[in-house]
């Protein structure tokens, strides 16, 4: 998170933003139920138990809320800073 960030959408917010942090939790539920059976670190799920495989963070747009992979705001910043005279 060293870098310039630029919203992609609202291509005016420079300085305020969100990281929005993503643990996911695993657990397993009775069918019947839906109570929680057991809740599992990652190193216990089972061959049919995925991993979560998706961002660690993301990034919220402090002025339009738009959210995002960071690339894109990091992408959108260089982008623009090409433009400059």
């Amino acid at each position: 998170m060293a870098k310039p960030y630029l919203c992609p959408t609202c291509k005016s917010n420079r300085m305020r933003f969100t990281v929005i942090e993503q643990t996911p939790r695993y657990f397993r539920l009775d069918p019947q139920t839906g109570d929680v059976v057991a809740e599992l670190s990652s190193d216990e799920l089972d061959v049919f138990h995925q991993p979560y495989k998706g961002e660690r963070f993301l990034v919220q747009c402090g002025v339009c809320g738009t959210t995002e992979q960071e690339e894109r705001f990091v992408k959108m910043a260089e982008h623009m800073q090409g433009q400059r005279p």
